[in-house]
């Protein structure tokens, strides 16, 4: 059996294939992989959304870093991955547009609302959810 061809060039003529993965408008979209990170943005500013929670902090750097995590209190592997799909589709939309540079962000999911919940009330949220992390601190 011949191997599937993973570069194979356009012929004359032809246009080529889009890419497998969806690229950031941007281009400045990374994924937060270390848990040092990930910690560092528990510490940070949090808002609770219905069908998530979102965690942000300023950060010295360009870019904007973003996480996800799924608690096995969301449900078996299928349901913790089916989370996680739709949490990383809203930011893939809306954090070019609505995210500063210089962030993290963490999408928390949540039990029964984040795989169930409305996509375009997902997405709603997500945006509401930024302008209110953004906005300044009441001093006290």
């Amino acid at each position: 059996m011949k191997p599937p061809e993973t570069h194979a060039r356009p012929k004359d003529g032809e246009r080529a294939a889009p890419p497998a993965v969806s690229l950031c408008a941007k281009g400045s979209l990374s994924v937060i992989k270390k848990r040092a990170d990930f910690l560092k943005a528990a510490r940070a500013r949090r808002i609770a959304m219905p069908g998530f929670v979102l965690q942000a902090r300023a950060r010295e750097g360009n870019g904007i870093r973003i996480g996800y995590t799924c608690s096995k209190k969301v449900g078996n592997a299928v349901a913790r991955n089916r989370a996680k799909r739709r949490l990383r589709e809203i930011a893939r939309e809306v954090l070019p547009a609505h995210g500063k540079t210089g962030h993290d962000y963490v999408l928390i999911g949540r039990r029964l609302e984040t795989a169930t919940r409305p996509y375009h009330i997902l997405l709603a949220d997500f945006e509401k959810a930024l302008r209110k992390i953004h906005q300044p601190r009441p001093n006290k």
